[in-house]
């Protein structure tokens, strides 16, 4: 089926970026960003599309959501066992984009992933709800199950096995920092005209900044 996509256009007047307003550190500027996402009400501020591949090359995509994000990284969590998990044990490299549609406003991240420490994925893990702890223990993520009501009597077990608050972070069960090699921050501008502002890590541990054609 068509579709008239001239009539989906729309013209983006949020607002402008320009290089002097810009932080030098991208991390600032991200913080800065995302707490205005915040500020605004957006729903789900910090998902963000995560883009991994094996060995194979071929890429896959899919929503997660950031759990946390300083100097070192961009942090989410998921089973070792899932496809990304699979995916990033073959290549340790991985792209995010962060997209607030109603302030037109896009950031885009590539770098190295590492896994975050067991201590840091149990704190996190600890501040869960006990649902959500109780599913990380479920099923294997990505696997092939035979029903939702599989799901469902897996869930109840594993309620009755950790009744109370305290239940264990399961072992595949893990934390991924995405240290960042590269970041560009997108302003949606009239006319198609749009700003794009890109950060480029130097071996010294300095950024370099610099415009990039919309």
């Amino acid at each position: 089926m068509n579709s008239n996509f001239s009539e989906l256009r729309r013209d983006y007047i949020y607002s402008s970026m320009n290089e002097a307003e810009m932080d030098p550190d991208p991390i600032r500027q991200f913080a800065v960003w995302f707490q205005k996402s915040i500020d605004a009400g957006l729903d789900l501020p910090n998902a963000m599309a995560l883009a991994t591949a094996g060995r194979d090359g071929v890429p896959s995509v899919r929503y997660v959501l950031m759990k946390g994000y300083d100097v070192s990284g961009f942090v989410f969590y998921t089973h070792s066992g899932s496809s990304k998990g699979r995916q990033l044990a073959e290549n340790p490299l991985a792209a995010l984009v962060f997209y607030w549609a109603p302030m037109h406003r896009q950031v885009r991240i590539d770098g190295r992933v590492e896994r975050v420490s067991d201590q840091e994925a149990d704190e996190y893990f600890k501040s869960r709800p006990y649902d959500s702890r109780v599913s990380a223990w479920v099923a294997r993520q990505s696997s092939i199950v035979p029903s939702r009501n599989f799901l469902e009597q897996e869930y109840y077990k594993v309620a009755q096995e950790f009744p109370g608050e305290e239940i264990p972070r399961p072992h595949d069960w893990i934390g991924y920092r995405v240290v960042p090699a590269k970041i560009e921050f997108w302003q949606g501008r009239e006319g198609r005209l749009h700003d794009r502002i890109e950060y480029i890590l130097n071996n010294d541990g300095s950024w370099s900044m610099h415009r990039l054609a919309p």
